[in-house]
């Protein structure tokens, strides 16, 4: 059989194709989407997790004091401003008394009105017992007379007659004090509700504290009840922490805090969690607790401050970990990659407590020293060949 001849040319373009057929091939097997995936690889360690919880928070006053007025008025004056430190019974500012103090001016007038009242009751009476007395004591003497028969019964008569006139006006005159008396105690009473009411116009400290609001000034008109200023006790200030209901059942009050205030991210701040509120956050799925300072900072952080609060919980025995970069999820299964050779093998496992440093506790489904693929830089899967380098470019070891 006789071949067909191939031209030169042709021949001369095969040698050229044949080589970057294969130097294709060499960059797709070895750069190309066919190339190992670079990984990295940790063992299973044994090694204690120190679980610890992680929250945020905000620094709040757990004693706050808004001061205005019981009744509707007009802000006189204003004696504080906002950064002040103030003391119990420091005035801090005035409402306007309007035509109070005239009321008062005429009330007092009403008292002493009242306390003449009682005086004149009072002479009163002691005046209609010493009628009274004597005309006891002459009806007696004559009653003698009679016995002696040196007087007539008429005149005896008499006698008992204005000894019972006395006795009505001396009746009389007791129940003119009783009312007089009774008439002090009501003016006295409407005395001290409108001195109470002037008084509460006067707005004062109630703690030593600090100023850090100020609501109202001068002229201005509030309602009952409305604040002028806000006092709060720097020595009672908090944190009202959140943490995650996931993970968070170890929550428990008088657990050590460690405190990074969004100020001073780096400090020595540590503290206990006061109190965990029976009510929880539905719609952040969030645990809300109280975290009291060990020891207040100086200078005092800002109300409203971020921070973020670790609650330390007792480490675990030793056992299998692993840090958790090298967690996966596949199909709904949590689990690992296992170099295999070329080809890495996905093996589920079950987890247990974990800690802010990155370790998680290995349960089952892997052994101690055991090789995991740490991190890599694609995503794998099980028809993906894999090469383990001691470091991907880019990616923290």
């Amino acid at each position: 059989m006789i071949l067909p001849k191939i031209p030169g040319r042709t021949l001369a373009l095969f040698g050229l194709l044949i080589p970057l057929l294969g130097v294709f091939l060499w960059l797709t097997l070895t750069s190309g989407p066919l190339a190992p995936i670079p990984v990295t690889v940790t063992r299973v360690a044994d090694r204690t997790v120190a679980p610890s919880l992680f929250g945020v928070g905000t620094v709040e006053a757990r004693s706050t004091y808004r001061i205005g007025p019981t009744m509707a008025g007009r802000v006189q004056r204003v004696e504080v401003e906002v950064g002040d430190q103030v003391q119990p019974g420091q005035l801090l500012g005035e409402m306007d008394p309007v035509d109070l103090d005239d009321r008062v001016a005429a009330q007092e007038a009403a008292l002493h009105r009242a306390e003449s009242g009682v005086t004149a009751a009072q002479a009163q009476v002691r005046d209609a017992q010493a009628r009274r007395d004597f005309a006891s004591a002459q009806v007696h003497r004559y009653e003698q007379l009679l016995s002696a028969q040196t007087t007539s019964e008429d005149l005896v008569g008499a006698k008992r007659q204005e000894a019972q006139v006395t006795a009505a006006g001396l009746a009389a005159a007791q129940a003119n004090l009783e009312s007089a008396e009774q008439e002090l105690v009501r003016v006295r009473a409407e005395r001290a509700a409108l001195m109470r009411q002037r008084s509460s116009l006067r707005l004062l400290a109630p703690v030593a504290g600090l100023v850090v609001s100020r609501d109202a000034e001068p002229g201005s008109t509030l309602v009952a009840g409305q604040s002028v200023v806000e006092v709060i006790d720097p020595t009672s200030l908090w944190i009202d922490a959140r943490f995650d209901q996931l993970g968070a059942a170890e929550l428990r009050p008088d657990l050590t805090v460690a405190i990074s205030l969004r100020s001073a991210p780096v400090g020595n701040l540590t503290g206990r969690v006061l109190r965990i509120e029976p009510r929880a956050d539905a719609i952040t799925e969030e645990l809300l607790a109280k975290v009291a300072f060990a020891t207040l900072p100086d200078p005092l952080p800002r109300l409203g401050e971020l921070a973020e609060v670790r609650v330390i919980l007792a480490p675990l025995p030793p056992g299998p970990a692993l840090p958790n970069a090298a967690l996966h999820r596949r199909d709904g299964a949590l689990g690992v990659w296992v170099p295999g050779g070329d080809w890495p093998r996905f093996v589920p496992v079950e987890t247990g407590a974990a800690d802010l440093d990155g370790w998680v506790q290995i349960r089952s489904g892997l052994a101690l020293g055991e090789p995991v693929i740490l991190h890599s830089q694609a995503p794998l899967s099980p028809r993906r060949r894999v090469r383990v380098v001691d470091a991907i470019p880019g990616v923290p070891q």
